[in-house]
């Protein structure tokens, strides 16, 4: 007897196809090597994505839409119905949508089946945030958009604090820290698994990246910032990294690969870094394929990755400290708890404040200091693999499944093909 794959019904916020490998590779991959198929329920992106050959995609309504924040929770219900005409779950999931969960959740109370709530970021605090930046800015139409955020995020609270997570039969959260702190409102830890990010390890084998030829690289001491550039994320103070070490160092050159959520916000980055006379100091490349991204990587000593602390980040679980480990790039990361946890565990970085000097100072360390450069060099990729995978995170996700879905029915194997019968033998054959 074997037994039949279980199906997630799964809501999530990111546009379809998906592109995160917490999606793609953890839910795409990995899970249906543990028996677990996905039923993917979205809004549809711009970018284009391979086929979701995990189970099923139900892409309903698009993220490029004026209308799509007050039509997306419509559109998630159609595309739930579509996925469980299609397969019956044994499981819905919801990731950061709060109205989408509560249409979920009565969906997962009416099928009588688990309800899952996957928290990848704090989407409340996150609502709150843009009230108080909105109130900030005053003037008639301030206030306007001021009173519509500040409803949303007050009904958002209600109803993910006081129905969607005490209610669920289990909550993903992002990092151990998301635990603590929402252990610290109340939420059983028994009812949490931590997942934090992790890397695809056949994407990011140093040895099949062919390095950048970019000649702007040739000669300088290359240090990398990996990642999305955003005023939120207070961006320019790599700018403010890079004037110190320019000062030190002037053959240094910060290259920024990644690009801004908007075009206002990459002008912005541009702006900063011609106002600084910074334009021979930092290259910043905007988006890149993955392969030319990991090609400009591979030729930097040094990565950096700062996160601004506060409620929205302190619970993060930042990729781009773990890709350059993997890489075996040494980083420089300052002391959000993940980031703090990943430094001391794994030996192959350092781990400051996230101010401009002690990151500057680090950097010029790490690449004055070439024993020290080398040693963590050497220690990011096996602390990666072993730890932060997202085959060894999949094996985590899966237990949590085990005791969350129910147990489902075996099925008889199928028949072996049936064995042709032997040739007549005996006098006259």
């Amino acid at each position: 007897m074997v037994t039949r794959p279980h199906s997630i019904a799964f809501i999530v916020r990111d546009p379809l196809p998906p592109l995160r490998a917490d999606l793609l590779t953890l839910f795409g991959i990995e899970m249906p090597r543990h028996g677990i198929h996905t039923e993917l329920v979205g809004q549809g992106g711009a970018a284009q994505g391979a086929p979701w050959g995990a189970g099923g995609m139900h892409v309903v309504g698009s993220l490029g839409s004026r209308f799509a924040s007050v039509l997306a929770p419509l559109w998630d219900a159609f595309g739930l119905l579509r996925a469980v005409r299609r397969v019956r779950p044994d499981c819905i999931q919801v990731r950061d949508k709060i109205a989408s969960a509560l249409l979920a959740w009565l969906a997962a109370r009416m099928l009588r089946v688990p309800f899952v709530y996957w928290m990848s970021f704090p989407i409340v605090e996150g609502y709150e945030a843009r009230r108080d930046a909105l109130a900030r800015r005053g003037g008639t139409r301030g206030l306007v958009l001021w009173l519509a955020h500040a409803l949303r995020a007050r009904a958002a609270r209600l109803v993910a604090y006081r129905l969607v997570l005490p209610t669920a039969d289990h909550v993903f959260v992002q990092s151990a820290a998301m635990c603590d702190w929402l252990a610290g409102q109340g939420l059983a830890r028994t009812r949490m698994t931590a997942v934090p990010m992790g890397v695809d390890a056949t994407l990011l084998q140093r040895s099949a990246i062919v390095p950048s030829t970019d000649p702007r690289l040739d000669g300088r001491r290359v240090v990398l910032y990996l990642g999305r550039v955003a005023q939120s994320r207070r961006s320019d103070f790599l700018l403010d990294v890079a004037e110190r070490l320019r000062a030190q160092l002037p053959e240094s050159l910060l290259v920024i690969v990644g690009d801004a959520p908007s075009p206002d916000e990459m002008a912005w980055m541009r702006g900063a870094i011609a106002e600084r006379a910074l334009g021979g100091h930092v290259l910043l490349t905007g988006w890149l394929p993955q392969h030319l991204a990991l090609g400009y990587a591979v030729r930097a000593e040094v990565g950096l990755s700062p996160i601004p602390r506060g409620a929205l980040f302190d619970v993060s679980s930042p990729t781009k400290l773990v890709e350059y480990l993997a890489l075996g790039i040494p980083g420089v990361a300052n002391d959000i708890p993940d980031q703090a946890l990943v430094i001391e565990a794994s030996g192959a970085g350092l781990c400051v404040p996230m101010q401009a000097d002690a990151f500057a100072d680090a950097t010029l360390r790490l690449l004055g200091d070439p024993v020290l450069a080398a040693a963590c060099a050497e220690r990011g990729p096996p602390w990666v693999r072993a730890h932060r995978t997202y085959d060894i995170l999949a094996r985590d996700v899966a237990l949590a499944y085990s005791r969350i879905l129910p147990a489902l029915p075996s099925v008889p194997p199928p028949l072996p093909p049936p064995v042709p019968s032997a040739p007549p033998c005996g006098p006259g054959a």
